[in-house]
């Protein structure tokens, strides 16, 4: 039966975070244009899908978002990317959710479920009273032929991008029987499932809350062609099926026009419906328009909060919410370029850099130097791995030794855009440019604006020395992060270890505990041994939102849904109001 509402608060509760910048002038200025290029397409729900009506006051029941990026698209199975999955999870739901506190697995649409077969299998119960938006049941039938479908994937469909998740959980599709995890989904009653894998899987369980996994109606999966890329949107291939999702969450999809995504309650949603009514996710690639959106009351919140805007936001009374450091940022090496593929050359790069100086006045509080690719929030010890100090001096000296003499080196960074790992790229390129100049390397700046295609210029260009990116995790494990990154030979490093991708598949089949733990320890220290990227921060990300909101769902792994929204009981000002 469906939960009631939370009851709606009264006053501003004291748990919010104020997070006040470090005071201090920067001397770089990103070169960032404020307002988003529009596009002509617009896709929309069918005509019998109509936004519900909102009564009384429509600011208590609409809630605006302020984005980085437009979305790469909206079927979950196909992309990878943060601006993606924020408006997925309001559209689609897995098996297995994200406990608020803890971010552990918790039940979704399974209630529960028991490991069979020694971890080679697990059984789910169901939940017994969803339905997907399009009034189709959800039941084991549906579980099965959303595994099917992600398990049989066609290679044209697959190649969409570099970073399909059921690639990086399960190892292979179909077409690679004998290295896939994946083996069979069978009903064993209505709301009874059993997923059997080829061997143990520890990531298997906390890998379900990934986004990609979220449930899609098997109706619309074959009426939308959900496998066929037969429409162009921002220079990328989509099906119908990611232009207008259908899943099972607390909102419905409405329309794609131009830079905003719309969505609206659900009326059928099993859980709790929440307050608000109407979601609206805005484009706005430069954060000091975004702030300025906020503070005029054009949009109720957004993410990416830069030093730069966080004093403001706070003497303006904003409430900056912070997560804990769950993405790394990291300094990547194709050993596809010339000379990269020397290990002296990538120890001079590591040597090179100065971690706490790009820190500093670049990134929020609390940020902390990595080195390595797993975040400290899961546990690992990091004592014992490869420390690289900053010694331009030795940079030098080992950048003589590999035989460089000076070739320019493309250097790959994004403008105008922000993520979780990375608020001001401009900036953050033009600090490492500094430092790596000072050791003897002649860059070539490289930038390409991130709607253009940089991530897949990034993962697939040879003519590329270095480039800025980073990983943000999803879920609880560290498979999310080094599994992800370096489980398999990638065109991003061009980097082949086939000893360091068996240990990786070894680690997952690891039960929890001393050994697997060792495991890891040994994974980080074999990436530092051979620097196939440099990892150079844990950076912790925060939203914004405005004194309307009393209460936002903020998570570490970005699982936030709109549903558990909470708003004040405030009108919101008008154009003409002064702000």
């Amino acid at each position: 039966m469906p939960t009631s509402p939370t009851p709606r608060r009264r006053a501003l509760r004291a748990s919010f975070v104020r997070l006040i910048a470090a005071a201090g002038v920067l001397g770089l200025t990103a070169c960032t244009s404020a307002t988003p290029t529009p596009t002509p397409t617009t896709t929309t729900a069918p005509a019998s899908s109509e936004a519900p009506e909102v009564d009384g006051d429509p600011t208590q029941a609409t809630f605006t978002f302020g984005t980085a990026a437009n979305p790469t698209g909206l079927d979950p199975a196909l992309v990878a990317d943060t601006e993606s999955y924020r408006i997925t999870r309001q559209i689609l739901e897995g098996l297995v959710g994200i406990d608020p506190l803890t971010s552990e697995p918790a039940p979704l649409l399974a209630t529960s479920w028991e490991e069979r077969d020694d971890g080679r299998a697990y059984a789910f119960e169901l939940r017994n009273d969803v339905v997907f938006h399009d009034g189709e049941p959800f039941n084991a039938e549906a579980v099965c032929a959303n595994f099917e479908r992600w398990h049989t994937m066609p290679a044209g469909t697959r190649e969409l991008d570099a970073t399909i998740s059921f690639q990086s959980v399960f190892k292979a599709f179909s077409d690679e029987p004998e290295d896939s995890v994946y083996e069979s989904c069978q009903p064993l009653g209505e709301y009874e499932v059993l997923i059997s894998l080829t061997g143990r899987h520890t990531t298997f369980i906390p890998a379900l809350a990934l986004p990609a996994f979220g449930m899609a109606s098997p109706k619309a999966l074959e009426e939308k062609g959900a496998n066929e890329l037969t429409v162009e949107r921002d220079g990328r291939r989509l099906s119908e099926f990611a232009l207008s999702p259908v899943g099972t969450g607390p909102f419905r999809f409405e329309s794609w026009s131009g830079d905003e995504v719309t969505l609206s309650a659900f009326e059928d949603y099993w859980g709790n419906p929440g307050e608000i009514q109407i979601v609206t996710f805005r484009t706005i690639p430069h954060t000091d328009a975004r702030l300025r959106a906020l503070i005029s009351g054009e949009i109720d919140g957004y993410d990416l909060v830069t030093v730069d805007n966080a004093a403001e936001l706070a003497r303006e009374g904003q409430q900056i919410l912070q997560r804990d450091p769950y993405s790394v940022l990291y300094l990547g090496m194709n050993q596809d370029f010339p000379g990269v593929d020397d290990i002296l050359f990538r120890q001079a790069v590591a040597h090179a850099v100065d971690k706490n100086a790009l820190i500093e006045n670049l990134f929020l509080e609390g940020t902390s130097p990595a080195n390595q690719f797993i975040p400290p929030k899961l546990g690992l010890p990091v004592e014992d791995v490869a420390t690289y100090e900053y010694d331009p001096e030795l940079a030098r000296e080992l950048l003589g030794e590999s035989g460089y003499t000076g070739e320019p080196l493309p250097f790959h960074y994004p403008r105008n855009v922000s993520r979780p790992y990375l608020s001001s790229p401009e900036k953050v390129y033009a600090e490492l440019s500094r430092q790596l100049t000072e050791a003897g390397f002649n860059l070539q700046p490289m930038p390409t604006e991130w709607s253009e295609g940089y991530v897949e210029t990034v993962q697939n260009t040879d003519n590329r020395a270095f480039h800025l990116l980073g990983w943000s995790g999803s879920y609880q494990d560290p498979d999310n992060f080094v599994g992800a990154l370096f489980g398999s030979y990638s065109e991003e490093f061009a980097y082949r270890d086939n000893q360091l991708f068996s240990k990786i598949a070894r680690a997952v089949t690891l039960p929890n505990g001393e050994e697997r733990t060792a495991a890891y320890q040994d994974i980080s220290q074999s990436i530092a041994d051979d620097i196939p990227a440099l990892p150079l921060a844990f950076p912790v990300s925060a939203a914004v939102v405005s004194p309307r909101v009393l209460s936002y769902p903020v998570s570490p792994v970005m699982h936030e849904v709109f549903n558990n929204i909470d708003l004040a009981d405030v009108e919101l000002p008008t154009p003409d109001d002064d702000v």
